[in-house]
């Protein structure tokens, strides 16, 4: 057991867990009904990294996300009925209902935005932490990044803007085996992205992405050297995602027979957080009838809802300064 967090931190951290999972579950059983428009991408198998990332950030703090940014979303604070509103393309949603799942976004919270272009995020979060530079403000900005996205040039761009600039930035590579249905050790030519920062300078570290303390441990020492003034960071989680990469168009004939089975009974990062700290059922048990009902809430609340007026058709396209 962690002996930095206290009982209630720990029960914290299951909550965030629970609700990504509650979430992202029902999400997949809704889809079938047709309600859903547009692309979805699950983030179940990969909670720990987004709550154990998000559990030392504040409320200044930014995230930029991915085309699988559910979980971000929730771990950085955004309302689950807001964003379910927004899945559905129903007014009130987080964007207004016109921007989906895989641009859901919530500058109140810090979330920049999940993004449909693959290391999109990384360039933002170099930008929001250029911007607490220039200001003299302490906030942290935080890039998720896919291990597909990893090999696109904005990435590696980015890298080298946070090294020269010294930006108060952490990259978060989440490596969820597959870069849609092409391997990690195929795409990434057998090498952990973490050497790619370290040839720019950048300390990086590789943990176990279903192990939430661990996570948390290295997104702790790399926040806190971004607040201080030490510059950026990159921390590569490993952790199998456990849907397919999109949402009713992957068969995944990629996978090994069995492999999602043996992902879910033997690397499930709520169960294994939940052993490790040893949290009791009461514990848990109070959680789970809180997050169901949430997402249960959220759900009827997106079905009833109208869609947004005509009249916002044009409305949030374009800004002005």
């Amino acid at each position: 057991m962690a002996q930095t967090e206290s009982r209630a931190e720990l029960v914290e951290a299951y909550r965030v867990m629970r609700t990504i999972r509650a979430f992202e579950e029902r999400v997949h059983a809704e889809l079938p009904n047709g309600e859903i428009p547009g692309a979805v991408h699950l983030y179940a198998g990969q909670e720990a990294v987004a709550a154990g990332v998000c559990a030392v950030l504040g409320d200044g703090d930014y995230i930029a996300s991915t085309h699988r940014g559910h979980g971000h979303a929730i771990a950085k604070g955004c309302d689950i009925t807001a964003m379910m509103l927004e899945l559905y393309g129903k007014a009130g949603g987080l964007c207004g209902g016109k921007g989906g799942s895989m641009h859901i976004a919530d500058f109140e919270k810090g979330m920049l935005g999940a993004n449909g272009v693959a290391a999109g995020g990384a360039p933002l979060a170099c930008g929001s932490a250029l911007s607490a530079k220039v200001l003299g403000r302490d906030s942290v900005s935080v890039a998720f990044v896919g291990d597909g996205a990893a090999n696109q040039g904005s990435f590696a761009e980015s890298l080298t803007l946070a090294k020269v600039w010294d930006l108060p930035v952490v990259f978060v590579v989440e490596d969820n085996f597959y870069a849609q249905a092409t391997g990690t050790r195929y795409h990434l030519g057998g090498l952990d992205v973490a050497r790619r920062a370290e040839a720019q300078g950048i300390p990086a570290v590789i943990v176990d992405g279903t192990d939430y303390l661990a996570v948390r441990a290295a997104a702790e020492e790399a926040v806190t050297r971004a607040r201080t003034g030490g510059g950026p960071s990159l921390i590569e989680c490993k952790a199998g995602r456990f849907f397919g990469h999109m949402e009713g168009f992957d068969g995944q004939g990629y996978r090994a027979d069995g492999e999602v089975d043996t992902l879910r009974s033997t690397q499930d990062p709520i169960r294994r957080f939940v052993d490790k700290v040893e949290l009791s059922e009461v514990e848990t048990s109070e959680v789970d009838v809180t997050v169901d009902a949430a997402v249960e809430v959220a759900v009827a609340t997106a079905t009833a809802a109208p869609t947004p007026d005509e009249s916002e058709l044009l409305t949030d396209v374009y800004v002005s300064y």
